[in-house]
């Protein structure tokens, strides 16, 4: 347990502070080189954002002390998760409620509820992948983001939500995004002012909770028992038509029900939160996996043979099931190294509860903790040439002991993402479904650049899918 003590170490301040916005224009211009500097400096390191210090924690020891062994001491909390707040699982404050919370949300996430809808995901990934048009230059992040929505969407409200919901979804989120993404890098004295991009963002959250509401009306009425006379009460049927129909109720539900059947239930703001929550924790982290794991392999043709060859093997020619996912293990390791180099989150903050030392350092009640997955998974002691994108680092026997310490894309503790499961099905299943849908794929835009925001995103990222037989 850490003891308010006198601090043995002084705390280093990074260089490079200006007055007035102290570190923000290295976190503005070079994140990523700069967050990853700072393990030069020291195991804990102060920088300024504007006036205000935060202690950036670079040993993944101590990280494991922020995030498990005193958590209670460091709660979510900073700017970032400021700038995201409703009262859903990922950004609701710690104590009672998120306990509350996480307890409910656990069923939807366990590995048979995934399993239930795995094949409703990689029918409506497939729908989407075999549509896009030949030879013609696309947008990867924007395909990656669509599609990775369009297998939340289904997997949560399940396979017969309205069309014209669904297709608004697609509309509006990466709107939402883009304007919470604005919100988080601009100071808050702007983002309270009533200016337009304001209205317009406070517009768009307003409409996405109307979508929610109608999502949640229709899963409501798919839920009454159907009858046979118009009386109410449900009709007889025999055993196994019964079976049948809870199947198909099942495959239909999505995950949403597990929420709908709460108890004590859940008003209808706290459903818009928890679904809001979900859906940006969901889509912008793996359609921007996604982006780069195709980038890597459009790069790599070595890496694209073994994979090819892995689904040919697992699959042959039928479609992808969901009991194949386990044997993809090329795919999972290329998705594992994709989510090493590039994120999805770069930085992320927790607010210190009480002085605390950490690491022989002072750390004052108040103050902003942030820790990086990205400097933790660049850490070149633990994860040799950092900057080489190699799947086989995991393989067995391969990975150092200290890697589960320092591979931190889902977090770690309590607070640890609820999701994972679920997000390594999608991203398994959106993968091998672009792979075994086109045999040949094609970057047309210059090599992308890494641009840090609140995800690690390609600056620009296009290419051409094409059959075997072009060109």
């Amino acid at each position: 347990m850490s003891a308010t003590t006198t601090p043995s170490v002084p705390t280093p301040t990074a260089p490079g502070s200006l007055p007035l916005i102290g570190h923000a224009h290295r976190l503005a211009r070079d994140p990523l080189p700069f967050i990853t500097s700072l393990r030069r400096h020291g195991s804990v390191v102060r920088i300024r954002i504007g006036p205000s210090p935060a202690y950036v924690v670079t040993d993944p020891a101590l990280t494991r002390r922020v995030l498990v062994t005193d958590a209670a001491h460091f709660v979510k909390g900073g700017r970032i998760i400021d700038a995201l707040r409703v009262d859903g699982l990922a950004t609701v404050a710690d104590g009672d409620a998120h306990l509350r919370n996480r307890r409910l949300m656990q069923p939807m996430f366990n590995t048979s509820h995934i399993a239930d809808r795995g094949h409703a995901m990689i029918g409506q990934v497939r729908t989407l992948v075999e549509a896009w048009p030949e030879d013609v230059p696309r947008d990867v992040c924007a395909d990656m983001n669509r599609t990775a929505l369009a297998a939340f969407l289904v997997a949560l409200f399940g396979t017969d939500l309205p069309g014209h919901l669904e297709n608004e979804f697609t509309a509006l989120m990466p709107e939402i995004m883009k304007g919470t993404i604005r919100q988080t890098l601009l100071p808050a004295w702007i983002t309270g002012l009533p200016l337009p991009a304001n209205r317009t963002h406070a517009a768009r959250v307003a409409r996405l909770r109307t979508l929610i509401d109608q999502a949640v009306d229709h899963r409501s009425d798919r839920g009454r028992p159907s009858t046979a006379d118009g009386t109410g009460e449900p009709s007889a049927e025999c055993p196994r038509a019964a079976a049948a129909r809870r199947e198909e109720g099942t495959e239909r539900a999505g995950l949403f029900a597990a929420l709908l059947t709460a108890e004590p239930p859940l008003t209808r703001q706290q459903l818009q939160d928890e679904v809001i929550t979900l859906l940006t924790g969901a889509i912008e982290t793996t359609g921007t996996t996604l982006a780069w794991a195709l980038y890597e392999i459009s790069r790599n043709p070595a890496i694209e043979r073994l994979l090819r060859d892995e689904l040919t093997t697992v699959c042959g020619d039928r479609p992808l099931r969901h009991e194949d996912l386990d044997r993809l293990v090329h795919v999972r390791r290329v998705l594992q190294e994709a989510i090493r180099k590039y994120g999805p989150a770069w930085m992320v903050t927790r607010t210190a509860t009480r002085d605390v030392e950490l690491g022989g350092h002072l750390v004052p009640e108040g103050a902003d903790v942030v820790w990086s997955p990205h400097l933790h998974q660049h850490d070149p002691r633990v994860f040799p040439e950092p900057g080489v994108f190699d799947p086989d680092r995991w393989a067995p026997g391969r990975t150092p002991a200290a890697a589960r310490g320092s591979f931190l894309a889902f977090g770690d503790g309590r607070r640890k993402c609820i999701g994972e499961n679920f997000a390594w099905t999608e991203l398994q299943i959106v993968l091998a479904t672009v792979v075994r849908t086109w045999p040949r794929f094609t970057v047309t835009s210059p090599a992308p650049s890494a641009r840090a925001v609140v995800t690690v995103k390609p600056d620009r990222l296009t290419m051409t899918f094409a059959s075997a037989m072009s060109g």
